[in-house]
């Protein structure tokens, strides 16, 4: 248990059993009544982002969120199968879990899964990932310097835009975050 006061960035709180990730938080004392603390929480499963605001001092209860460095093996079905670097333990990830981190997964890649209890909550990647384009048509003569761009085909299966000038076989650069090309690999 912590009190509000104790609050920080990135901090996992369980309210009304739910994980709550602390995205902004703001100590308010007004000149007249009790101080308050005013959050900006993202829901760690749903992603839905709420403003709650408590009153200075309230007890919250701060939930544990093991974060392990794995690498990812296989799919087998609806699950991912991951390899935890240190204990070689191999769990199962649910599709739903991994999301669209799915997009861009290769085998052998490492991750970050964020553990509660032993529940996998989310899968983290790398902000950038390098992918080979495994299917584009090819660009018009002449369009090489505008800014246009054409839809690609990457190596795990995901769609996203590229310029014009790239073509089958390249590997780009893909935030995974956005889903955008950002620059050859």
């Amino acid at each position: 248990m912590a009190t509000t006061n104790d609050l920080k960035n990135g901090m996992t709180l369980n309210i009304d059993g739910q994980l709550w990730t602390v995205q902004e938080f703001q100590h308010v004392k007004p000149g007249k009544g009790g101080a308050f603390v005013r959050t900006k929480l993202k829901n760690v499963l749903s992603g839905k982002v709420v403003d709650r605001t408590f009153n200075a001092g309230t007890k919250v209860e701060v939930a544990s969120v093991d974060k392990r460095e794995m690498q990812y093996l296989y799919r087998e079905g609806e699950d991912f199968v991951f390899m935890d670097t240190e204990t070689y333990d191999q769990p199962r990830i649910p599709v739903g879990t991994v999301g669209t981190a799915a997009n861009y997964l290769l085998p052998e890649q490492n991750a970050v899964i964020a553990f509660n209890e032993e529940n996998p909550l989310y899968v983290e990647l790398p902000a950038a990932v390098v992918l080979e384009i495994t299917e584009t048509e090819p660009g018009l003569q002449g369009d090489r310097s505008t800014g246009g761009s054409k839809p690609a085909t990457l190596e795990t299966g995901a769609q996203i835009q590229v310029p014009l000038f790239i073509s089958t076989g390249e590997k780009v650069k893909v935030d995974t975050r956005s889903g955008e090309y950002l620059g050859r690999g």
